[in-house]
């Protein structure tokens, strides 16, 4: 179906397409070719005040709606995604620059994340307490916050907005979602799916805008009553402190420097290809993105040439290519990137492969960074202290599984840790060691698991959201005590 096309320069506020209040706009750009996709609205302080208006008047019959019927129209909403993949596939592979398959396979999660929470809407319950006698009875409930901000990036906008809306409306809430102005059009289109759906005006509006502006009037925002941000760390210790100034709980999900922990005894057959796919996705941009390669001394060498081979194999080239990578998202990301590529040799790391800009026949004009392996990074260089969001990959060695725990923890992060190896005592014991919200054993990330809790620990950030966890994350408790008299 090609029937879902995002409004020029509006915005999804109290169920209509509206432009911003005083007109601005913004342009989403290709980052395959440096051209204008379409403009989108640019929301401003009182667009925000419009979007969280719509959001409160909604709130109450929103809440009031039976669970059942709530879960009925995430499902309704849910059936439109998977009719319109294609679409959607579209919007977020351009938008972001990953090939057409990867943003495919992102809708097909986004589906799959609201079709979850269809189901556990009517799921959701408090419990029974214990008394000390037949004369009372004590047990509680869990209500819904009220009005939902919720900030996210850009790099997997479908997946992040269901991930964050879907829960939040399940349990009750009512959302504004301000989606990145580098990559708006997947939401605003998930947003029209939802309208279509049957979603009551109100209960999800859509604006996109620049932090400074939209997002800090957002998250500032005394009419909210709950805060979900993905993006920074910087940027999440900012938003930590405009809630405090209106006592606002938090979920922030942060930034990552995530190892794949790679012991002598692994199947490298099974390995290397996940470890290779686990920092090229996306060219790199996942906040769980495999950066830090630990590797047992005794393979080393022969896992890095094989690494630096198939990185090499990698086909690089625009959206609708649908190649292995594509470009990344901005031209301010690209110099960052570059930045830490200069860097890092004269800081002593030996470039294996790569390096520097991505030039193909099938690249074209874009931000094209070519995958990069760096070897003997030392734990204190920056590549391994810091973020990059880019195809970039930093290798440790280790000697002894006490070494590699101390590898894997050495870092402010704690998203997520893969562990290969074919000793099971070993998987068991480095899971309960290392410090990350997330563990994964033979795989990259939570392959084959419903319902995956995406925790985080440390600089992360911290957040009970994914699964079974999430619609907690967008409910509050109430106790309830009843002494019973006799009648």
């Amino acid at each position: 179906m090609a029937d879902l096309e995002v409004p020029a320069a509006r915005q999804l506020v109290d169920g209509d397409w509206t432009p911003a209040h005083d007109g601005a706009e913004l342009s989403v750009i290709d980052p395959a070719t440096g051209q204008d996709i379409q403009p989108v609205a640019a929301a401003g302080p009182a667009d925000i005040d419009a979007a969280v208006a719509a959001a409160r008047r909604a709130f109450p019959a929103w809440a009031a709606t039976s669970p059942s019927e709530r879960g009925a129209a995430l499902r309704r909403w849910a059936d439109l995604v998977l009719a319109h993949v294609e679409d959607l596939a579209r919007h977020e592979a351009q938008d972001v620059g990953k090939p057409l398959s990867g943003g495919r396979l992102n809708i097909f999660i986004a589906h799959s994340i609201i079709e979850y929470f269809a189901g556990a809407a009517d799921k959701l319950t408090g419990v029974t307490l214990p008394t000390r006698s037949r004369d009372y009875l004590g047990y509680t409930l869990l209500e819904p916050y009220g009005v939902c901000a919720v900030v996210i990036p850009w790099n997997v906008p479908a997946v992040l907005t269901a991930a964050n809306v879907a829960p939040a409306l399940a349990a009750g809430n009512t959302v504004v979602l301000k989606a990145s102005e580098v990559a708006p059009l997947a939401p605003f289109a998930l947003g029209e799916l939802a309208r279509r759906a049957g979603l009551p005006p109100g209960v999800l509006n859509v604006v996109t805008g620049l932090g400074p502006t939209a997002g800090a009037a957002l998250t500032g925002h005394p009419g909210v009553d709950h805060i979900s941000f993905v993006g920074s760390t910087g940027t999440g210790r900012a938003i930590m402190r405009a809630a405090a100034e209106n006592l606002v709980p938090v979920k922030l999900e942060l930034g990552g420097k995530s190892p794949n922990v790679l012991f002598a005894d692994a199947d490298l057959d099974v390995a290397v290809p996940a470890i290779v796919a686990s920092i090229t996705e996306n060219a790199g941009q996942n906040c769980y993105a495999g950066s830090r390669l630990v590797v047992e001394d005794s393979i080393a060498d022969a896992v890095v040439e094989r690494v630096a081979e198939a990185m090499k194999a990698i086909r690089i080239g625009a959206w609708d290519r649908d190649l292995d990578m594509g470009p990344l998202v901005s031209e301010a990301q690209y110099r960052r990137v570059l930045g830490f590529l200069d860097e890092a040799p004269a800081a002593g790391a030996k470039l294996v492969t790569g390096g520097g800009p991505a030039a193909t026949d099938d690249t074209g004009p874009g931000w094209y960074v070519a995958p990069t392996v760096f070897d003997r990074v030392d734990p204190g260089m920056r590549l391994v202290r810091e973020e990059v969001f880019g195809p970039v990959l930093a290798v440790q060695r280790f000697s002894g599984t006490r070494q590699a725990v101390e590898l894997m923890n050495d870092t402010d992060f704690g998203l997520l840790a893969c562990v290969w190896t074919n000793d099971v005592s070993r998987a068991l014991r480095v899971a309960q060691e290392v410090r990350a919200g997330q563990v994964a054993v033979n795989q990259f990330h939570d392959a084959g698991v419903i319902g995956f809790p995406f925790n985080m620990q440390k600089d992360s950030g911290f957040s009970r959201g994914g699964g079974y966890t999430a619609l907690r994350e967008y409910t509050q408790e109430k106790a309830v005590a009843i002494r019973l008299l006799d009648r």
